[in-house]
Order: C-alpha cells, then structure tokens, then sequence
C-alpha cells in the first residue's frame, strides 16, 4: 500500500491561507486597506519577501487589488476572481460549495455540454466513437465514486477536444477540481448506477450523432441536478 508524502506548508503558503481566511470570513472587508508590507511582516512575524510575494499571490487570485503609491486593498473577489479563488473557497469551506456556487457550475456545464455536443456530432468520426466509449466501459466497471468521477471527467474533456473548439478543452479543464468534486458527492448521494446512466445515455445519442437527442439528455440529466429528484444541494 502506497501513502501520500506528507510535507509542512512553506510560510508564503500559510500566510496565503491566512489572509484567504480573514477575507473569507469577513474579517477583513471588501474594500479594506490592508497596512503597509513592512507592518505586516511584523505583525505575522515573517520577512517582507514572504509579504510581497504572498500579496502578488493572492492579487493573482482575485483577492487583493494592488495600486502603485497607494495601497494594497480587498478585491471584490465573487466579481472578478478567477477559478483559483473558487477553490480557495471551496478549501475555506472544507471543501464544499454553496448551493448558489453549484446551481452556477451546473448552469455553465448546461451551456458547454451542448455546444460540444452540437459542434463534434457533425464531425465525430467511428474511431473518436470507439475512444468516448472506453471511457463508457471504465465507468461501468469501476466501483469507485472517485475514479467514476475523474473518468466522466475525461469522457467530457474528450467531448471538449473532439468540438474542435481550441479554447473549449482548456476551459473545461480549468473547472476540473471543482466538476470532480461534485461529481464524486453526486455519486456519494444517489449512486454509482445514477452517474453511468447519465453517461451511458448520453453516449448511445452520440452513437447515433443524434444532436438534438443528446442535447436534450444533457439538459435534463444536468437540470435534474439543479432542480430535480438527483438534487446536491448542502
């Protein structure tokens, strides 16, 4: 049996986490003036290199806005954050998002889906078919909520690739961690059989390069999620 290496946080990361935490909770506003890197470093008892660099980190993140000769201030991250401060919140949280974070998520998934779908059925050829349904097979064999998940991952990142859209598979990829964690809660609530219904069913519309059918499947199997019997709501 294998075990995760276990490594100590660097003091960068733990004063990343920490102000992440003070912003999160609300402890430090939106909008606040965060003090001088000087009295910072101070204050948490780390050099001004770890406060610069952390401060470039978490501006990088859509936490903190940086003005030249000004200041450094809490940024408005739910409007102008990126998909790193999603999964910093996501961490806050113990990993678990708000029902107004998923429903947001799913919505997204409901657009792109189908626009993979539309734009690779038209093009998709017997090979790439033969391809999407390993990934089919491997769902049904496994009886891991993990590697289900991380495998429906791949067969719509392959969906993705295979629209010919060069951005859409890098887009889809930068939601990974946040799609996988909800897909593996899915699993947790209503079962492996849920997940590879939804795949599977999918996959024969494919089969057939029936668009409208499969766009079809994909709003209801998604909205069945958001409002449905399939609902994973916290």
């Amino acid at each position: 049996m294998e075990f995760t290496k276990l490594t100590s946080p660097s003091l960068k990361e733990l004063f990343i986490r920490e102000l992440e935490k003070m912003i999160l909770s609300g402890k430090l506003p939106i909008g606040e003036k965060l003090p001088p890197e000087r009295e910072l470093a101070k204050s948490m008892q780390v050099s001004r290199a770890v406060v610069n660099s952390g401060i470039s980190e978490l501006a990088r993140k859509g936490f903190l806005n940086i003005k030249p000769r000004i200041g450094t201030f809490v940024a408005d991250y739910r409007r102008n954050g990126t998909m790193d401060t999603l999964i910093s919140i996501m961490n806050y949280n113990g990993g678990i998002l708000r029902k107004s974070e998923i429903r947001s998520i799913i919505e997204i998934r409901i657009a792109f889906d189908s626009l993979a779908v539309e734009l690779c059925i038209p093009t998709i050829t017997d090979e790439e078919i033969n391809n999407l349904k390993n990934y089919v097979n491997q769902i049904e064999e496994t009886n891991s909520p993990e590697e289900a998940s991380e495998l429906a991952f791949e067969f719509h990142h392959e969906l993705a690739f295979l629209s010919g859209n060069t951005l859409m598979p890098m887009i889809f990829s930068s939601f990974k961690t946040p799609i996988l964690s909800l897909w593996e809660r899915f699993c947790r609530l209503h079962g492996l059989e849920s997940l590879r219904k939804n795949t599977t069913t999918l996959f024969k519309y494919i089969e057939q390069r029936d668009s409208a059918k499969a766009i079809e499947w994909l709003k209801t199997s998604l909205n069945d999620i958001i409002d449905g019997s399939t609902q994973i709501y916290y």
